[in-house]
Order: C-alpha cells, then sequence, then structure tokens
C-alpha cells in the first residue's frame, strides 16, 4: 500500500480505538466476570444460606400462581432454582407489566426480577454500563466502531503480519515495547473480536436495525416473519375443556430424555414456559443447557396434560434459523464448551481490556514532547482519563462486590448498596485522577484497586471457609473459584502497581508517568504546547 494510504488507515485505526476503547474497556472488563455468572450468583448467595422458598416446590409455586392471578394461566415463566440458595421464581403479564415473584412473594410480585443480584448487575455493566435503554444502543454504536478500528487495525499490519507477531522487543524503548505486546495480543485474539464486534452490534442495535428493514425492505411484514423463524412455542387453539396437567418432575424428565435422543450429550432445564395452563391443550415448554455445541440452550414442547412432544428445537432438531441464531449467543458468551472455554473467554476478556488500555497508551506516549517537562495538554488530558476511567471501573466493580458482601451480611437488598459502591468509586476515582498528579494517581488508584479486590476476597475466604468444609458441594468449589480469582486478580493489579512506581522513579523524567514531571501538577495548571 501506498504510505498515505496507510497513514490514512492508521489514523482512522488510532481515532476509532480512541473513541470507542474507553467503553469497550468497561465493558471487556465486566464481560470477563460476566463469563462466570453462575459463579458470581453462587458467591452471593453460597450453597449453605437456604434460601426462604427453597423448600417450595414449583408444582406449589405453579398453583398459588395462578390461584391469586388468574390471568397468568394464559402464559407464564418458572425460572428454575440453581441450588438451595436460588429459589425458584414465576414471571408473567399483567395489565401489561412484567410481573416477578417467588412463592412467598406472590401476593406482592415485584416489577424486576433478581433486582439485588451482584452477577446480573456486573452483566448490565458488559451489556450497557449500567445505563437502561440508552446504553444498549450506546454499545451497539460502539461495536461499530469497533470493528472499524479492526479493520483499519487489520490493513495496517497486514503486509508484515508475521513479523509483528513475533516481534516482542524488551528494553528500555517502552513504547516499543506497548506497541509489540498491542500488536501481538491484537493478532491472537483476533477472532475472538471480530465475534465480539459483530454479535455486540447485532445485540445491541437488532431492534433498530429490524424496525429499520422492515419499513425499507419487507413491506412491514418482517416483525411477522421473524416471530414465526424464532418462536419455538407451538401455537394451539385453547378447547374450554378444563384437564389434569403433569407434575413439573414429569415434564422436565421427558423433555430430557428426548433432548438426549436428538443428539446432544447433556440437557440441564433451567427455565420452563406455560401456555393455557390447566386447558386441555395447555403446552409446557422446558429449556436446557446443553455443553459442546454452539446451540447451547435447546427447547422441547410438550403438552402439559399427557406429556406429547409438539416441537423439538434441540441437537439435531435444531431448524437452521434456530441454530443461528442460539450459535451468536454461544460465540458471544463463550457457553458451548464448558469450563475450558469459560476460561479461554475470561482471559480473551481481560486481554482485550489491556489491549484498549494499551491503544490509549500508545497514543500519549506518540504525542508527548520527550525533551520538555511541559506536556501537550490533549497528552496529559488523556492521560488523565485513562487513568480514571479504565483503573477506575476495577476499583468500581470491585467496590460492588465488598457493597454486595456487606449487604447480604447485613440482611439488606444489595441492589441499592452495589450500585452506590460501583457508581460512586468510579466518580470519585476520575475526580482523583483529575485532582493529583498523573504518576501519583495511577499508583494510588491501581494500589487501591489490587488492596480492595484481594481483602474482599480473602475476607469472604475466611468466613466462608468453615461453613465450606461442613457443607462441600460441587457448587462450593465456584464460590472457593470466584475468591481465589480475585486474590490473583489483586495481586497482579499489586504488580502492575509497583511497576507504575517503578517507572515514575526511573523512568524518563520528561514523561507523564513520572513523579518529577507531574509534583504539584493540577489539571488546572497544565500548559499546552
Amino acid at each position: 500500500m501506498k504510505s498515505s494510504t496507510i497513514r490514512t488507515f492508521t489514523t482512522v485505526h488510532t481515532w476509532a480505538g480512541l473513541i470507542a476503547g474507553f467503553a469497550l474497556f468497561v465493558a471487556f472488563y465486566a464481560g470477563a466476570l460476566t463469563v462466570f455468572h453462575d459463579d458470581i450468583a453462587a458467591w452471593q448467595n453460597p450453597p449453605w444460606r437456604v434460601a426462604a422458598d427453597s423448600h417450595v416446590s414449583l408444582d406449589t409455586l405453579m398453583e398459588r400462581l395462578v390461584e391469586q392471578h388468574p390471568a397468568a394461566r394464559e402464559d407464564f415463566g418458572i425460572v428454575l432454582p440453581r441450588d438451595s440458595s436460588h429459589p425458584a421464581y414465576a414471571f408473567w403479564m399483567e395489565k401489561g407489566e412484567e410481573q416477578f415473584a417467588t412463592a412467598s412473594q406472590l401476593s406482592a410480585p415485584r416489577a424486576e426480577a433478581s433486582e439485588n443480584e451482584l452477577a446480573d448487575f456486573v452483566y448490565a455493566l458488559h451489556d450497557s454500563l449500567g445505563l437502561p435503554v440508552i446504553g444498549l444502543y450506546l454499545m451497539g454504536i460502539v461495536s461499530v466502531v469497533y470493528g472499524l478500528a479492526l479493520l483499519t487495525g487489520i490493513l495496517i499490519h497486514l503486509p508484515q503480519l508475521v513479523k509483528d507477531f513475533f516481534a516482542m522487543r524488551v528494553g528500555r524503548n517502552l513504547k516499543r515495547l506497548w506497541q509489540d505486546a498491542h500488536n501481538a495480543i491484537g493478532v491472537i485474539s483476533l477472532p475472538f473480536h471480530v465475534i465480539f464486534a459483530v454479535t455486540g452490534a447485532l445485540f445491541c442495535l437488532f431492534a433498530i436495525t429490524l424496525a429499520a428493514l422492515n419499513t425499507v425492505a419487507f413491506d412491514g411484514k418482517l416483525f411477522d416473519a421473524f416471530a414465526k423463524a424464532t418462536d419455538t412455542t407451538p401455537t394451539v387453539i385453547v378447547s374450554g375443556t378444563p384437564a389434569s396437567m403433569l407434575t413439573t418432575d414429569e415434564l422436565i424428565e421427558r423433555a430430557r430424555t428426548h433432548a438426549l435422543k436428538n443428539g446432544v450429550t447433556t440437557f440441564e432445564p433451567d427455565y420452563m414456559h406455560f401456555v393455557h395452563y390447566g386447558d386441555r391443550n395447555a403446552v409446557a415448554e422446558v429449556r436446557g443447557l446443553s455443553q459442546h455445541t454452539l446451540g447451547s440452550y435447546g427447547t422441547v414442547a410438550m403438552s402439559a396434560h399427557d406429556g406429547t412432544v409438539l416441537a423439538t428445537h434441540v441437537g439435531d432438531s435444531y431448524s437452521l434459523n434456530g441454530i443461528s441464531y442460539a450459535a451468536l449467543f454461544g460465540l458471544h458468551f463463550g457457553s458451548f464448551g464448558g469450563r475450558t472455554v469459560q476460561w479461554l473467554y475470561f482471559i480473551l476478556g481481560l486481554a482485550g481490556a489491556f489491549l484498549f488500555y494499551s491503544g490509549n497508551l500508545l497514543y500519549i506516549e506518540t504525542r508527548r514532547k520527550r525533551r520538555l517537562a511541559d506536556q501537550p495538554r490533549k497528552t496529559l488530558v488523556m492521560a488523565r482519563a485513562t487513568v480514571g476511567v479504565c483503573i477506575g471501573s476495577c476499583l468500581a466493580i470491585s467496590g460492588a462486590f465488598v457493597a454486595t458482601w456487606i449487604a447480604e451480611r447485613l440482611g439488606v437488598d444489595a441492589g441499592m448498596p452495589q450500585r452506590v459502591a460501583c457508581y460512586g468509586l468510579f466518580l470519585g476515582a476520575c475526580a482523583y485522577a483529575c485532582l493529583r498528579p498523573i504518576a501519583n494517581a495511577t499508583v494510588e488508584l491501581l494500589w487501591a484497586t489490587a488492596g480492595l479486590t484481594a481483602a474482599m476476597s480473602i475476607v469472604d475466604l475466611a468466613c466462608s471457609a468453615p461453613a465450606m468444609m461442613q457443607q462441600w458441594s460441587p457448587l462450593a468449589w465456584r464460590v472457593l473459584g470466584v475468591d481465589l480469582t480475585g486474590v490473583a486478580l489483586g495481586i497482579v493489579f499489586a504488580m502492575l502497581a509497583r511497576a507504575a512506581t517503578r517507572r515514575a522513579r526511573s523512568g524518563d523524567a520528561n514523561s507523564v508517568w513520572a513523579f518529577k514531571a507531574t509534583r504539584g501538577v493540577a489539571i488546572g495548571s497544565e500548559r499546552p504546547q
């Protein structure tokens, strides 16, 4: 390519990365944790802490639901319990609003489900930065810009891809080392980043895209066609004849047996959907997770009255639409390959966060004045933003864990404390990065993140050890895994803090990351060049 073309692609790559980088750092760091969604849920509500409604059977829950809310008979769902600390709950539409309730909450259902679940909150940070509605569309736009950054990055490095891939020049030239690390991680994880960019844009902008295509290309018929192509529940006509329903245990067992005959090796039900409950033509649909297949979640629909299989969307019986639709979720969340793939996606998530962090550092290093103590304002502003947003996000998420842990021990709802802690620490870190010298803020925030992350994990491990040893179960491994991962992340942040301290003391004195260059300099006193 011509040098002018490469310069153009480099400019586009740089600015696309900067525009999307901060949001993507949060999405990737939170996304790495979201891979272990069920483990975080078990950590918040460990298996030795029995929930109030854990003794109530699914059939009793449904009987109470249809008795207290007769309108729910037409269409309701039951989220099955993951363990004794997470009771089953029902959800249904009433007066145009979704309602959620466990067995003891049916007289006063809630407008939101799992409102105090830490795992769901971390997922919301990954999915929409924790911002309702607007955050989802914002992340969709960010995903598109992210795709542009990937494309231009490929075009820039394609002529010397092999050379760049194996280059890792360790020495006094830190900019070159950061560049090599940035390029190597980008090349190694490129297929996964393409998957994340495409699926992220589809998920976040799906409603807008569907509405646009419905108007422009499908003459208003796309919504109906899409519903028919993706709906797994058979359409039946109410008979008007009351009939007895099979128990949930019978329906789950029949669904599992039928699914295993259709090419999957496992089928673990997690959700049931009922239509026209109590009628002779009632439908019961069982959704289950199957490992080692891209169509991770499959469904078996049966007659709730006699168990006759009406529709199968699992394993070999998946339609092309169904397997394509399900594969998008499996590829994005890494739910198709068990623990091995989960850990791979966890590492890729952290590597992706590093990719955007290192991209900001390269921008700063490229534009700073190497022979002058006073640096350009844009360089200083970018450095402060990188420290505040990136390190502040890590500190904030650790703070959400701490707030949730304390709230659970006090017996109060954890929803508000975890949000106050997370957003409060994030804004506090951003303000701290603006008011303190850059090098000092970097080191201090890294140490704060390391201390908070490790301390939380060690304290929980110490408090949970007696109960964990007495009531050991496979779920206890999940709690232990979350705590040990927290300790490991704390150690990583501590190592980064030590490295930042060494660089601030013995690195280039004119760098924005040096103690000497930044001592006593506040954001308002920076002199632009």
